[in-house]
């Protein structure tokens, strides 16, 4: 929030608190009154709507480039060709821009839902207020209380940035997953603490587990089977939860998945495949 409108957000707070400790609730009118300029002062607070999506559209393509680069996309999905990475391209450039969109959407609902917060308390403490007036109200703490949501606005809209790029990475390999045919993904928990990030524990949990794509080729001709992880479309994916920061790697080969998720078919196609080799 800009020092100077935020200053004049938390003036007409201050000055709304304090009229209605003087007058109390003595008329719907005076009521309304503060509450269009609460509104109007909050609004000014904030980022202008078009610059907010400016900053979204270039925090998210940033992210796009570094999750698309060639180099990182490789290190995630081994064994997927170049000439694979290049024909999803389009997709993966239709879904930043839907993520654009959608972010941009959620930030709108988020500032008229803070705004609508903040009026709604005023409203509720005002209404409260005989008329007259009373000596009795905390003004620090009611004024605290009516201006809470907005305050913490932009921290808000900070989370939301951060939280939609890991959305859009983790769209970005489940679609290159999708078309490279991967078979299974290895979970990878991010061990970090502090700065507002607290682990789950069910996410620590599966750590370095593999789980099995359903019905992906390998599982369709019957060389894979699921582990003791089971298949992953039974768990929450990566990023889909809030704030979660875990990714997954994808795997492509049969002989990439533990020795337990492969069935005797598959480990005789693997020993005809190395013995293929060996010739």
């Amino acid at each position: 929030m800009p020092v100077a409108t935020r200053k004049s957000f938390y003036d007409v707070v201050t000055a709304a608190v304090a009229d209605i400790i003087q007058y109390g609730f003595d008329s719907e009118e005076r009521v309304n009154r503060w509450l269009e300029r609460i509104d109007a002062a909050a609004r000014a607070s904030l980022i202008p709507e078009a610059q907010m999506v400016e900053i979204l559209r270039t925090t998210l393509a940033r992210t796009f480039r570094r999750a698309t680069a060639l180099p990182h996309l490789k290190r995630i999905h081994q064994g997927v060709s170049t000439f694979t990475l290049a024909n999803v391209k389009p997709k993966l450039r239709a879904e930043l821009q839907r993520h654009i969109m959608a972010s941009a959407q959620l930030i709108k609902l988020n500032r008229m839902e803070m705004i609508a917060q903040t009026k709604r308390r005023f409203a509720g403490w005002a209404s409260s207020i005989p008329p007259g007036g009373t000596e009795v109200a905390k003004r620090a703490e009611v004024k605290d209380t009516i201006r809470r949501g907005m305050s913490g606005l932009s921290f808000v809209e900070r989370r939301c940035l951060t939280d939609q790029g890991l959305k859009l990475v983790s769209s970005i390999n489940s679609i290159i997953a999708a078309d490279g045919g991967a078979i299974a993904m290895r979970w990878h928990h991010v061990h970090q603490r502090g700065g507002g990030y607290t682990p789950r524990p069910e996410h620590v949990a599966r750590d370095k587990k593999v789980y099995l794509i359903r019905d992906s080729w390998a599982h369709a001709r019957g060389l894979v089977k699921p582990g003791p992880a089971g298949y992953l479309d039974q768990i929450t994916q990566p990023a889909e939860e809030v704030s979660c920061r875990c990714s997954g790697q994808f795997l492509y080969s049969v002989g990439a998945l533990p020795e337990d998720m492969v069935t005797a078919k598959g480990r005789e196609q693997l020993a005809a495949a190395q013995k293929t080799m060996a010739a």
